[in-house]
C-alpha cells in the first residue's frame, strides 16, 4: 500500500520529517518498506531558470534556426541556438542551462551540454512544453508571464510538487489502516504515546447540499445479508474534464493514472477514507437500480473489456434491463462514465466480505475496490463518503446534487462490546501497564470505556476495527500503541527443555537428510497441489480419491497429490531440461488420499536419481548410475536407523520397469526401481531415471526406543570366496538362505559380487561368486574350522541347486 506523505498531512499536521514518521508507522505495525520520492515533473525543473531574450537574429548557416542572447540573472547572458519558429526578441522563457538534466518521452535522461550547431556555439536550451514534462505540446518554446525576473527557478513558477511515499507491507487483518485517513488516525495515537498532542483533522462534509431534486433514481436492495448498506445519489450539470493538477498530483503519487475529474475523484476518496464508489452514466440507467444477484450464464463486459460469465452467487448492480456492474469487484463497460455522461449515479455501498472476495476470485479479478470490500470496510462511513465524493465532484465538475441521498441500512451493525481483564493485560504482556495509560491508549484508538470497576474495563470497538472482537486483540492493540520496544526485559534466560523421545519424527528425519546430502543429494520441496490427469499414468492410484480444492487457482493446481512420483519427475525435467543432467533429489512429504472413512494423508520420503555417477572431469570416465548404486542407497537409509531384518522381493508395477520391495512383518518399507519409460515420456524425459518411496508412517513404527548393541569381537574376521556354476532360474536370494540355514553362529555374511554368464559358460547357466565372512566372537578361527563350514556351504549348494564349483 501506498501512502502520500503530503496527503497525509492534510489529516494531521506534523512537521515530523519522513524517516521519524516511518520509525513511527513501523512501530506501530504499519511496516515501512521503504521510502520513495515523487516529483509532478520529473526532475522537478532543478537547472531550469526564467530567461529573457534580449536579441535573436537568423542563424547564418540555417534557414530554420536563429541565434539568441538571452539574460539568466545575475547579469549572465547565454548564446543559445534555438529552432523554435515563435521565439522572438523581449520574451521570457524556461532555460535549461549548462548541467541540467531533461528526460525524453520514455523518461530517459540526458543532459544539456555545451555545444556547437552549424558552426554557433550554444550554452543552453530554451525549452517547449514537453520538454519540460509540463505538457504536450512541442508547437514552439513556452512563453512566460512577462513580469517574472530573470534567473528565478522554473520550480517556483510552476508549483512543483514535491512528495514522499511509503511504501507500508499491510497485513490483512488491517482492514482500517487501508486508507491515508486510516493511517493518520493511527500515526495520531503512536504521537499521543509518545507524548506529541495533535489534532486529528476531520474532512468536512457541510457543503454537501441538494440543489434541485431533477433526477431521482430509486434503489431496490433485494437480499440485504449480502447488502447491509447501500447509498447513492444523483449529479447533474457536470461536465467531464482533466482533473485539476492537485487531485493529479495525489494520484500519481502513489502510482494511479488520472483519467478524467469524476472517475479520479472516486479514487481520490478510496485510498483517502478506504471507501469505495463507483459512479454510473445516469443516462444509461433504465428505471430503478436493483441489487440483486446475477442469473446464472449470464455474459457481462466488464471495464477491462472482458466478457465474463456470470454466477448466480455474484452480487450486482442492475437496472430493469440487466446487469451494470460486479457488486465490489468491477464495473461494466457499458455503464461507465464517459466523455459524453452529464449525470451520474454515485454509489457508495458495504458489500458482504465473503461473496465479494469468492466472486474476485471466480472471475480472477483484484481491483482496488475488491481489495477493500473483502477484508471489511467501516459500515458505519458509507454516507460520509458518499458526501465527501459529491462536494468533490461537484467541484472539480461544475456539478449539481439532484436528488435526495439514498440510505438503505434497515440492521445498523452495533459496535462490539468487550471485557478487559487489566491483570491478563499485565499476564500477556508480562509488564504492568497502569490502569490511566491503558485508558488513554484506548481513547486514542477510538475504544469507548463503557464501564470501570476494579477487575478491567468495559469497552465498545468502533466498526472500522473488524479485526478487534476479543479481549486479546484488545490487549494487542495497547502494548502495539504503547510500544514493543518499551517493554523491559530481564538477562535472565529461561529454557524448557521437553522431554522428546530419540525416535521422534523430525530427528529422524534430521538424520536422513544429514546422511542423504552427505551422499550428493539435494532435498527438495514440492507443491502438495497437482493436475489431475496424473491420475491416468498408474493404475494404482484412483480418480475416485482425489481430494479436491474447492477454488482452485488453475486446472494444473485443483488436487491434492496421490503420490510423490509426479510432483517429482517434473522438477527432474525442469532440471534436466536446463542442462542439469546429473541429479540426486530427495523429498519429505504427503499423500492425500479421499477414502470411505475420511480424507487421510500419508507421509512418506522419496529418492530420485538420474545421470552419471561423478561430474565430468577430464581425469574420470563418466560412468553412468546404475541399480545397484541406488539399491545401496537405499539400504543405507535402512541400516542408518537400524532396520535390518529386511525381506527383499522382486517388484513390477505399472510404475517400475524393475525394482524391488523390502518388507519387514507385514509393513512395505520402500518400493524402489527405475521408472517406466512410458511415464518418463510424459515429462519429456529421455534418460534413466531411478525412484524409491519410503512409506515414513510404517518404518517410523519399526524404529525401537530402546538402543541395543554389541562389543566389537576382538577376534578377527576370515573371508573365503567360492565361484559357483548354477541354472539361470537360480537367483541369489536362494544361495542366501542355504549360506544362513547351513552356519548359524560362525557366518556373519555373505555377498554377491560378480555375475558372468558368457564364454565357456554352458547354456542354461550363469556363474555367480560369493564371499563369506566368517568370525567368532570367543576365539581365533582355525584353519580345520573354517574349512569344515566351506565344505557344508559346497555340498549343501551342490545337493539343494545343483551347483557346482568354477
Amino acid at each position: 500500500m501506498k501512502i502520500s506523505y503530503n496527503w497525509l498531512k492534510q489529516f494531521i499536521k506534523t512537521d515530523w520529517d519522513s524517516e521519524k514518521t516511518a520509525s513511527m508507522l513501523t512501530d506501530l505495525g504499519l511496516e515501512v518498506e521503504g521510502v520513495d520520492k515523487y516529483q509532478s515533473v520529473k526532475g522537478g525543473l532543478e537547472g531550469i531558470v526564467v530567461g529573457h531574450v534580449l536579441s535573436c537574429i537568423q542563424h547564418p548557416n540555417a534557414d530554420k534556426l536563429k541565434i539568441t542572447t538571452v539574460n539568466v540573472g545575475n547579469q549572465t547572458t547565454l548564446q543559445i541556438v534555438c529552432g523554435a519558429s515563435n521565439v522572438a526578441e523581449g520574451q521570457k522563457v524556461p532555460v535549461a542551462t549548462i548541467g541540467t538534466i531533461l528526460y525524453d518521452k520514455e523518461g530517459k535522461p540526458f543532459e544539456i551540454k555545451k555545444g556547437k550547431i552549424r558552426g554557433e556555439e550554444s550554452h543552453g536550451m530554451i525549452c517547449a512544453e514537453d520538454e519540460l514534462g509540463l505538457g504536450n505540446s512541442h508547437d514552439g518554446i513556452m512563453i512566460l508571464d512577462s513580469k517574472l525576473e530573470p534567473g528565478t527557478p522554473a520550480s517556483t513558477v510552476f508549483n512543483i510538487e514535491n512528495d514522499e511515499v511509503f511504501e507500508i507491507g499491510l497485513t490483512p487483518n488491517r482492514a482500517d489502516a487501508m486508507s491515508h485517513w486510516g493511517t493518520a488516525r493511527d500515526l495520531r495515537a503512536g504521537m499521543l504515546q509518545n507524548g506529541t498532542n495533535i489534532e486529528l483533522i476531520t474532512p468536512s462534509v457541510s457543503k454537501f447540499k441538494i440543489e434541485k431534486r431533477t433526477l431521482k433514481i430509486d434503489v431496490n436492495v433485494e437480499d440485504q445479508k449480502l447488502v447491509p448498506r447501500y447509498c447513492g445519489v444523483t449529479i447533474s450539470d457536470i461536465k467531464i474534464a482533466p482533473s485539476p493538477a492537485w487531485l493529479q498530483n495525489r494520484l500519481k503519487a502513489i502510482g494511479i493514472s488520472p483519467k478524467n475529474n469524476v472517475v479520479d475523484v472516486t479514487n481520490y476518496v478510496l485510498h483517502e477514507l478506504g471507501q469505495p464508489l463507483h459512479a454510473f452514466d445516469a443516462s444509461k440507467i433504465h428505471g430503478k437500480i436493483i441489487v440483486k444477484n446475477a442469473t446464472e450464464g449470464t455474459k457481462f463486459i466488464t471495464l477491462d473489456d472482458v466478457e465474463r460469465t456470470l454466477s448466480s452467487e455474484d452480487i450486482m448492480i442492475s437496472d430493469e434491463n440487466g446487469p451494470l456492474c460486479i457488486a465490489g469487484v468491477m464495473g461494466g463497460k457499458n455503464s461507465g462514465v464517459s466523455e459524453k455522461t452529464s449525470a451520474i449515479f454515485l454509489e457508495s455501498a458495504y458489500f458482504n466480505a465473503v461473496s465479494v472476495r469468492k466472486t474476485a476470485k471466480r472471475h480472477a479479478i483484484n481491483s482496488d475496490a475488491s481489495f477493500r470490500f473483502e477484508r471489511g470496510i467501516d459500515v458505519n462511513i458509507t454516507e460520509y463518503a458518499l458526501k465527501r465524493a459529491a462536494i468533490l465532484i461537484c467541484e472539480v465538475s461544475g456539478g449539481k446534487i439532484t436528488s435526495d441521498l439514498v440510505d438503505i441500512y434497515p440492521k445498523k451493525v452495533e459496535d462490539f462490546q468487550v471485557f478487559l481483564n487489566l491483570q491478563n493485560v499485565t499476564k500477556l504482556i508480562g509488564q504492568e501497564i497502569s490502569a490511566d495509560v491503558i485508558k488513554n491508549i484506548l481513547v486514542s484508538l477510538d475504544i469507548k470505556v463503557n464501564s470501570i470497576s476494579k477487575v478491567g474495563l468495559g469497552l465498545i470497538i468502533p466498526s472500522y476495527r473488524v479485526d478487534v472482537t476479543r479481549e486479546i486483540d484488545v490487549i494487542e492493540e495497547i502494548l502495539r500503541i504503547y510500544g514493543y520496544n518499551n517493554i523491559e526485559f530481564t538477562q535472565k534466560l529461561n529454557a524448557s527443555i521437553s522431554n522428546s523421545s530419540r525416535t521422534e519424527d523430525y530427528k529422524i528425519q534430521n538424520i536422513i537428510a544429514n546422511l542423504l546430502t552427505a551422499n550428493g543429494f539435494n532435498e527438495m520441496m514440492a507443491n502438495s497441489l497437482t493436475t489431475p490427469n496424473y491420475v491416468a499414468l498408474s493404475e494404482n492410484l484412483n480418480e475416485t480419491n482425489n481430494v479436491s480444492i474447492l477454488n482452485p487457482l488453475s486446472n494444473d493446481l485443483s488436487v491434492m497429490r496421490q503420490s510423490l512420483l509426479f510432483s517429482g519427475l517434473e522438477a527432474v525435467s525442469f532440471n534436466i531440461n536446463r542442462k542439469n543432467n546429473d541429479l540426486r533429489l530427495f523429498e519429505f512429504g504427503k499423500t492425500y488420499h479421499k477414502l470411505l472413512s475420511g480424507n487421510q494423508e500419508n507421509s512418506h520420503l522419496t529418492l530420485f536419481m538420474t545421470g552419471n555417477k561423478t561430474a565430468e572431469t577430464w581425469t574420470t570416465n563418466q560412468k553412468p548410475s546404475d541399480f545397484f548404486l541406488f539399491k545401496g542407497y537405499v539400504l543405507g537409509i535402512l541400516n542408518k536407523i537400524g532396520l535390518e531384518k529386511i525381506i527383499a522381493t522382486p517388484l513390477k508395477t505399472d510404475v517400475f520397469a524393475e525394482g524391488m520391495v523390502y518388507e519387514m512383518g507385514n509393513s512395505t518399507l520402500v518400493e524402489f526401481g527405475t521408472v517406466k519409460k512410458s511415464i518418463l515420456k510424459y515429462f519429456d524425459i529421455k534418460q534413466e531415471v531411478f525412484y524409491a518411496d519410503f512409506n515414513w508412517n510404517a518404518i517410523l513404527k519399526q524404529i525401537s526406543n530402546n538402543i541395543k548393541y554389541t562389543e566389537i569381537p576382538k577376534f578377527p574376521e576370515v573371508r573365503r570366496d567360492l565361484a559357483l556354476l548354477i541354472d539361470n532360474s537360480v537367483e541369489f536370494s536362494q544361495l542366501f538362505e542355504i549360506a544362513k540355514k547351513t552356519e548359524k553362529s560362525l557366518l556373519k555374511k555373505v555377498d554377491l559380487f560378480d555375475v558372468y554368464d558368457g564364454k565357456n559358460i554352458p547354456t542354461g547357466k550363469k556363474s555367480y561368486a560369493l564371499s563369506f565372512i566368517l568370525q567368532d566372537n570367543s576365539k581365533t578361527l582355525t584353519d580345520s574350522q573354517i574349512e569344515k563350514v566351506m565344505s557344508k556351504l559346497t555340498n549343501n549348494f551342490q545337493n539343494e541347486l545343483g551347483a557346482t564349483l568354477r
